[in-house]
C-alpha cells in the first residue's frame, strides 16, 4: 500500500478504536493534516465512526471545502478540524468527540478536569472550556461554519484539550496516534475522577504541575505504538508500525 492508503486506513482504525473506547458513539470524528499538503487534512464523510471504511476518507481544505473525491456528505462540522489545524502548525490531528464521562465537567465549575493518574498528563492541568454561546447566542450548540471553529481554536490555544460546554470537547496531537492516546486517556480519566470525588469530593491529591510536565515529556513514540498495535488488535484491524526509538541500550527489535 502507498503512505496515504497507510494513513487513510489508520484514519479507518482510529474511528474503530475510539468507538470501542466509549470516545465516540454514532457521532464524533478524527482528522489529519494531509502528508504532502500541510493546508489540507483527511476525514471520512458523514458516517459512524464504527462503520467508517477506507473508501469514506475525503479531503479537505482548511476552510472546510472538499477537494476531489466526495463520498457522500460530509461532517457539518468539519470546520473544527480545519480552523484547529490553521491556528496549530504544530499538531497534525484533531479528534472531536461527545465522550459521556467528560461532558459533566463541561457544563459545571466547582470539580474542575485535571490529571489524576500519570496516563492522563497530557490532557494538562488548566484546560479551558469554551461556550459558544459567548460569542454567537443561542445555537443548537454545534460548529456549524468556519467562524465557530476559529473561535474555538483561539480558546484551544496551546493546550492539547479544550472542553465545550454542554457539548463535548476537541484534543490535539502531533500524529493521530496522539490525539487517540489523549483521547482515550482523557475519558479515562474522567470517569476516574467521578470516582474519587464520589469518595472524597474535597479531599483529592491531582497531578502537579510538574509531574504532569515530566510524565507529557517522557511519552515517547513507544508509547503511542505499544498502545496502537494493542488497539488494532481490539478492533481487528491492520496495524503498520511507525518508527521509534526507546532510547540508549534498546534497538527497534525490543518490544
Amino acid at each position: 500500500m502507498t503512505d496515504i492508503s497507510k494513513l487513510k486506513d489508520d484514519i479507518v482504525t482510529a474511528n474503530r478504536v475510539l468507538a470501542q473506547h466509549h470516545v465516540l458513539d454514532s457521532f464524533g470524528h478524527v482528522s489529519v493534516r494531509h502528508p504532502t499538503n500541510p493546508k489540507h487534512f483527511l476525514m471520512s464523510r458523514a458516517r459512524a465512526p464504527n462503520c467508517v471504511e477506507i473508501g469514506d476518507i475525503m479531503e479537505f481544505t482548511l476552510d472546510g471545502q472538499v477537494v476531489g473525491h466526495v463520498a457522500g456528505k460530509p461532517y457539518s462540522e468539519r470546520f473544527i478540524h480545519g480552523a484547529i489545524l490553521e491556528a496549530r502548525p504544530d499538531i497534525n490531528s484533531v479528534v472531536h468527540n461527545h465522550s459521556p464521562n467528560v461532558v459533566p465537567f463541561t457544563v459545571q465549575t466547582k470539580y474542575r478536569m485535571r490529571p489524576i493518574m500519570h496516563m492522563c498528563a497530557p490532557i494538562g492541568t488548566d484546560i479551558p472550556t469554551w461556550d459558544i454561546a459567548h460569542k454567537f447566542g443561542t445555537t443548537n450548540l454545534l460548529v456549524t461554519n468556519i467562524e465557530m471553529a476559529r473561535d474555538l481554536a483561539q480558546t484551544l490555544g496551546k493546550n492539547n484539550v479544550s472542553l465545550m460546554r454542554g457539548h463535548g470537547s476537541v484534543v490535539v496531537g502531533k500524529s493521530l496516534r496522539e490525539s487517540v492516546f489523549t483521547s482515550i486517556y482523557m475519558e479515562l480519566n474522567a470517569e476516574m475522577l467521578i470516582k474519587a470525588l464520589q469518595l472524597a469530593p474535597g479531599d483529592l491529591t491531582y497531578m502537579s504541575e510538574g509531574e504532569v510536565e515530566i510524565a507529557t515529556a517522557g511519552r515517547a513514540g513507544f508509547t503511542f505504538e505499544r498502545g496502537w498495535e494493542n488497539w488494532c488488535r481490539e478492533v481487528n484491524r491492520p496495524y503498520y508500525a511507525e518508527s521509534w526509538e526507546m532510547g540508549p541500550g534498546f534497538s527497534k527489535t525490543d518490544k
